[in-house]
């Protein structure tokens, strides 16, 4: 590594350590060429596929023209795009040859900057023989920041020992209708959930020493009619106090240094060409210093998708002027066309610097152009993605978000019973992993390779616990071949018991049922999966219905008839054994639904956060009411909730000032017969307001474990804040009258509700407002158990 400047030919102050990072950009800053000053605002991706058998569309359009590298270089680099997540490579060779290429950067530019390396990590570190984890619909179904955090800490010490400094993860989008094929990689359709957990991601990723980049900023999970990419008719509002809130909580509470732009277009203007939100917002109401980066291509695609921009210049000065920062995946309307832009004076060099002051702050805080950065890990030999550490956590976070939605008692499996295992997806594996595990989002064009994982499937697993086990498939996961059902049928009847498995393979632009560009016309199972579900029911034998998938499907009046229900989101490599463990009993399910799953197939999708119009009224002849509400999943022992009070030692209990706290408290005990974890979920309810709420919405939960007899208090400290809405003004508010507090089992089973009443003058809050519910739980002397 250099440690002195080439025009000076001493010592270097933007490698003084002494200095801030801040004081060592304004230090390197004006000693660069406009050349070398763009360069660090763009990524190359080596490694992208020009054939148009890529990983997206109108990646070969991007890419086709892609100079030659020692030219791409030659002024330095921003940012290098998926060395490991583009193809199959030995993770010691992959650390090798990403170490021989920042050496190569180094040396061909002026002032010996390396790149900034980034790749995918949703569910885990996006790279062959790297332990794939459960998705986020699973994140959410445990109701576990803590073991999500865990979990991302896991993926990030990877990344870094790998030479990697930021991951594009975790996604913060609030899923708005079901049949977006993105809806696997939300955490849920609640922003306090996916906000509170997406924040546990952060921190995880953080504190490993790398960069979290939120995605998708903003809006983007609301599109019209499902669809990926699509327009985006929502209200300032709704933005407001759904979307925005887990981006919130990401920056102040987890400390993400990174955001990705979202594609979408709200009420016309695309959010790449938004000063209002990526800077107005973001950086001036919300104080955020970090860098902005394009999802990929959405700096051109304000030219080619949304016809906003007249070529690459033109996209390029919009993009910079809303605030986006490095363009992505690899060089285009920030090369050429913007250093000719700039040279002509259609964009103005300020915002070039004011983009570049970032980028190189952010690089100084990762030590790149610390004295003694070395291109190579000391331990780079003994490198591994996958180990016992990482597939533990994997199989912990599977184990929680398993979802019992019904059971008749015939779970756990009965031993010695003859079980017969129907469905396509139970002999999978990759109706384990969601579309950005590398087998789905990339080994799948490089088949030869293999999947560099065990990845055991539910067939394998049950076979190891259920000796008299039959298998027959039934169909494909999609497709109308029906031949294979009269066998299922058969071997269902001959059963006592029959556990079908149905549901998902995730993919890419429409090769999957699930995943990025996989939007689903309505929420019936794909393929011919619903004439099985029916012909094995009509057997008569007990069905326990396993669901396997990256959406809720709404199966009608089918739902009904299963003795038992079983719902996962891809749960990860272990989530074979996650499922068989919680199957046979040997696992307590305790994972609760983080989004509702819907009754009609064809009525149009929408979440639990609805005013009292959007639900069953009698104004419209559809009941939107779901078969199984938010927050809803059962055990395998029971639990009684009793004692719900305010503990406030005020006068009058039920007075909750508007710029204060109230605790609130729950008894809740084991009275069966085995441990178990109760998730306790408090909602809020405010019956009557300047602006129409939702009738509840999540402020607080905590998962509960408790043994045979064991009883808990649980209390929640609620700060008004957290009541707090968008009111008339369009600024956020508390406002004062009356509320309800909640306790609940799920967003439809209340166990209790404390009447109190907001007291106080209407108070205005802001980004700096409380955001998190505190809980406490006190364990209390166990209940003796009968003989």
């Amino acid at each position: 590594m250099r440690s002195q400047s080439l025009e000076d030919g001493g010592a270097a102050p933007w490698r003084d350590q002494r200095l801030s990072p801040t004081e060592r950009a304004d230090a390197l800053l004006p000693k660069m060429s406009l050349e070398e000053k763009i360069a660090q605002l763009v990524g190359v991706w080596v490694g992208a596929d020009a054939s148009g058998e890529g990983v997206a569309p109108h990646q070969s359009d991007m890419i086709s023209e892609l100079p030659p590298w020692s030219t791409v270089i030659q002024y330095g680099l921003g940012q290098l795009t998926r060395p490991f997540g583009t193809a199959p490579v030995d993770p010691v060779f992959g650390a090798r040859s990403l170490a021989a290429s920042q050496a190569q950067i180094v040396a061909a530019s002026r002032f010996g900057i390396p790149a900034q390396v980034h790749e995918e990590c949703l569910t885990g570190f996006a790279a062959w023989r790297a332990t794939v984890y459960p998705t986020p619909l699973s994140w959410g179904a445990s109701f576990d920041p803590e073991l999500v955090e865990a979990m991302a800490d896991r993926i990030g010490r990877s990344m870094r020992a790998a030479g990697v400094h930021q991951g594009l993860a975790p996604v913060l989008d609030v899923t708005r209708d079901y049949r977006w094929g993105r809806t696997e990689e939300t955490i849920g359709e609640d922003p306090y959930l996916v906000g509170t957990t997406g924040a546990a991601y952060v921190r995880g990723l953080e504190r490993a020493g790398v960069v979290a980049t939120l995605k998708h900023f903003a809006g983007y999970s609301a599109s019209r009619g499902g669809r990926n990419l699509a327009p985006v008719p929502m209200g300032r509002r709704e933005l407001a106090d759904v979307i925005l809130p887990p981006f919130e909580m990401a920056l102040r509470l987890g400390g993400a240094r990174s955001v990705m732009n979202s594609y979408a277009e709200i009420d016309g203007l695309p959010v790449a060409a938004d000063r209002g939100l990526l800077t107005g917002l973001l950086r001036d109401e919300w104080g955020f210093t970090g860098t902005v980066v394009a999802d990929y291509f959405a700096v051109r695609f304000l030219q080619t998708l949304h016809g906003v921009a007249g070529d690459g210049a033109d996209a390029a000065r919009l993009a910079l002027r809303a605030g986006i920062d490095v363009e992505l995946p690899t060089v285009d309307a920030f090369g050429a066309p913007l250093v000719e832009a700039a040279r002509r004076g259609e964009v103005d060099e300020a915002l070039i610097d004011c983009a570049l002051r970032r980028v190189l702050i952010q690089k100084i805080e990762l030590g790149l152009l610390d004295e003694g950065w070395q291109e190579l890990p000391d331990d780079v030999a003994s490198l591994r993605f996958d180990d016992e550490v990482s597939q533990d956590i994997a199989l912990r976070l599977a184990r929680e978000s398993v979802i019992l939605l019904r059971n008749t008692g015939v779970l756990p499996l009965p031993l010695g019973s003859r079980v017969a295992l129907v469905g396509p997806v139970a002999d999978d594996p990759m109706a384990m992993l969601g579309c950005y595990s590398f087998p789905n989002h990339v080994g799948v064009h490089h088949s030869d390779f293999g999947l560099g994982l065990d990845i055991p499937t539910l067939r394998d697993e049950l076979a190891r616990r259920v000796p008299l086990l039959t298998y027959e498939p039934g169909c494909t996961i999609t497709g109308e071949d029906t031949s294979g059902i009269p066998a299922a049928v058969a071997a269902a009847a001959a059963a006592d018991l029959c556990v079908l498995a149905v549901g998902d393979r995730a993919g890419m632009f429409g090769r999957g049922t699930s995943g990025e560009g996989c939007d689903a016309v309505d929420l019936r199972l794909p393929g011919v999966q619903s004439d099985l579900v029916r012909a094995v029911l009509a057997t008569g034998t007990p069905v326990v219905l396993v669901l396997m998938a990256g959406r809720p499907y709404a199966l009608g009046p089918e739902f009904d008839a299963p003795a038992a229900v079983v719902q996962a989101f891809f749960l990860g490599q272990l989530g074979g054994q996650a499922l068989a463990e919680v199957l046979t009993g040997a696992v307590d399910p305790s994972g609760r639904l983080p989004v509702s799953v819907p009754r009609d197939a064809g009525g149009l999708p929408s979440t639990y956060l609805a005013p009292p119009l959007g639900r069953r009224n009698k104004v419209s002849s559809i009941d939107p009411t779901p078969a199984y509400p938010f927050g809803h999943g059962l055990s395998y022992t029971t639990f009684e909730w009793s004692d719900a009070t305010v503990v406030d030692p005020r006068e009058d209990p039920t007075a909750w000032p508007v710029d204060g706290e109230v605790r609130v408290r729950i008894t809740v005990a084991n009275t069966g017969e085995r441990a178990g974890t109760e998730v306790v979920q408090l909602y809020l309810h405010d019956p009557v307001a300047q602006t129409t709420r939702p009738v509840v919405r999540l402020i607080g939960y905590t998962r509960l474990p408790l043994g045979p007899g064991e009883v808990a208090h649980v209390t929640f400290g609620v700060p008004a804040d957290v009541a707090s809405f968008t009111g008339l003004s369009g600024q956020r508010i508390v406002e004062p009258g009356d509320v309800e507090l909640r306790f609940g089992r799920s967003s439809g089973d209340v166990a209790a509700a404390l009447p109190l009443r907001l007291v106080g003058t209407e108070r205005q809050v802001g980004f700096e407002r409380e955001l998190l519910t505190s809980v406490r739980v006190e364990p209390l002397v166990a209940v003796p158990q009968s003989a």
